[in-house]
């Protein structure tokens, strides 16, 4: 029997582990998957945003270039030029200066004359930079070059109009002035959006540092200047690691289901095969119990027909052996017969009023001759009148079996009490000996039909194993119930309670 239980536990084991094992390597892969395009996603995303704040700074340094190129074509004169370039300086909001030079760089025209001599300098030292450019600006592209200058940056290229400008421009103001309503546009209620130097924020919509930015990149006009920015509320990594635990927890819980899913059917083939062995030893005691007394009957009939006895007295006690293990069969077939009707739902119950103890006081008359023969101490204990309500039949039938498992089940004290009484507004009757007893943990099981007690005496004693569950049965399509106390060293009680007939009153 265990052999078998072992194969199903280790299958049941490896059905439920398998796809456990499988879905969460499954899953695993897949959320390192998920998780590398989610991040992907997320740093493009991040990347576009930088990107438009850069592309944003440079279309405006351009509508610069573009005003300036209009006023050098609306401006012949050199000091009306001079004037209109200073005019537009405060319109751009953070350019401080804007220096023209013709390619001869002999020709200096300047909004403000301030640094103009280190700004002609340092137009001469990128000469070889500006001949690029020129060879771009043929070619229709406009290149940009951004020269470090302190507090400033120093924005150098060609015009249309083929003259070498310069803008000298603040940085600060740049980003502050021109910028910030642009980048607090793009960070919104999302995002946290900064412009750095040096890892000191320059201007930032939060605050927060360079180190907590989930991306960041350079700023394209302004040497070591960096544009950073994070995500609002929970980070990427948060919200990853959010989701893994997620489906950690989610995989968890299926397998606890699946877990607790295999136990239950584990169980149920388990209690199925255990039911399976106790009907094969239920049909083995059940065929021993039956050739037994057919085996004495047939026995003491084939002495007597062969008329080897003559002594009449003999005769006679094997006609009352042959008599008893004839009610034997009997009661075995007709309790089978029993359980087998009130296993199908065709047993049933007259109930009406009777007196318990008068159904009590016959059987204990039966019995007491044949437990006497057997050296019992048979004795009966009752109190006053008793009325139930229940079927007389099967209330006597359940006093029978009770008794007859008293008597099967004393070995050494041979003794049993068969007792009446009232309680808590019932009828009792109790069969109480002196015998083996009855596990505490075989106790809750005893009431099962085929059960019989796994070891010890009560194992080695032969029966159907259908006796107390027709016990049950019966008390229970009684509307009574059964109460148990039993210890191995002391023997069993068995209290049967009944409800009381309401039209009798007790004192």
């Amino acid at each position: 029997m265990n052999k078998p239980i072992k194969k199903i536990t280790i299958i049941l084991t490896v059905i439920s582990l398998f796809p456990i094992i499988f879905f969460s390597i499954n899953e695993y892969l897949s959320l390192n998957k998920n998780e590398k395009i989610i991040q992907d996603i997320y740093k493009n995303q991040l990347d576009a945003i930088i990107f438009s704040i850069n592309q944003y700074s440079d279309d405006i340094v351009r509508s610069w270039i573009f005003k300036t190129e209009d006023i050098i074509r609306q401006n012949k004169d050199e000091k009306l030029l001079q004037k209109s370039l200073k005019e537009y300086l405060p319109i751009t909001q953070s350019v401080k200066n804007i220096v023209l030079a013709d390619t001869s760089l002999d020709a200096l025209t300047a909004a403000k004359f301030s640094d103009s001599e280190l700004i002609s300098k340092i137009i001469k030292n990128n000469i070889n930079l500006v001949r690029r450019f020129f060879i771009y600006k043929n070619q229709n592209y406009q290149k940009i070059e951004s020269i470090d200058f302190g507090e400033d940056v120093l924005l150098l290229f060609v015009t249309n109009n083929d003259k070498i400008c310069l803008f000298q421009l603040n940085k600060k103001d740049f980003v502050t002035k021109n910028l910030s309503g642009r980048i607090r546009s793009i960070a919104s209620d999302q995002f946290m959006v900064g412009i750095f130097h040096s890892g000191n924020a320059v201007y930032s919509t939060e605050n927060f540092t360079i180190e907590e930015a989930q991306q960041r990149a350079n700023f394209w006009l302004i040497p070591g200047y960096q544009l950073a920015m994070s995500v609002k509320g929970d980070t990427l990594e948060e919200i990853i690691h959010t989701r893994i635990y997620t489906n950690i927890a989610l995989i968890a819980a299926l397998g606890l289901l699946m877990s607790i899913g295999m136990y239950f059917v584990y169980r149920n083939i388990k209690r199925e095969m255990e039911l399976a062995q106790i009907k094969s030893d239920f049909v083995s005691n059940v065929s021993h119990e039956l050739r037994t007394p057919l085996a004495l009957i047939n026995m003491y009939a084939e002495t007597l027909e062969m008329d080897r006895i003559k002594s009449e007295e003999k005769k006679k006690e094997y006609y009352s052996i042959i008599s008893g293990e004839t009610n034997r069969l009997s009661n075995i077939v007709n309790r089978i017969l029993s359980f087998s009707k009130l296993e199908a739902g065709k047993r049933n119950f007259v109930i009406e009023r009777i007196d318990l103890n008068e159904i009590a006081k016959q059987i204990y008359d039966t019995y007491l001759h044949h437990l006497h023969n057997k050296q019992f101490d048979f004795l009966f204990v009752t109190k006053g009148e008793i009325i139930i309500k229940g079927d007389k039949e099967a209330i006597s039938e359940v006093i029978v079996n009770l008794i007859d498992n008293a008597s099967k089940y004393s070995k050494e004290i041979k003794k049993i009490i068969l007792r009446t009484g009232i309680e808590d507004g019932f009828g009792f009757v109790e069969v109480e000996d002196s015998g083996i007893g009855i596990a505490k943990e075989e106790q809750d099981k005893i009431f099962d039909k085929f059960y019989r007690a796994s070891k010890g005496l009560i194992h080695d004693t032969k029966g159907t194993g259908i006796g107390l569950a027709l016990v049950k049965y019966m008390v229970e399509g009684n509307n009574g119930k059964i109460e148990l106390e039993s210890d191995t060293s002391k023997g069993s009680k068995f209290r049967i309670l009944f409800p009381l007939a309401e039209d009798k009153k007790y004192v």
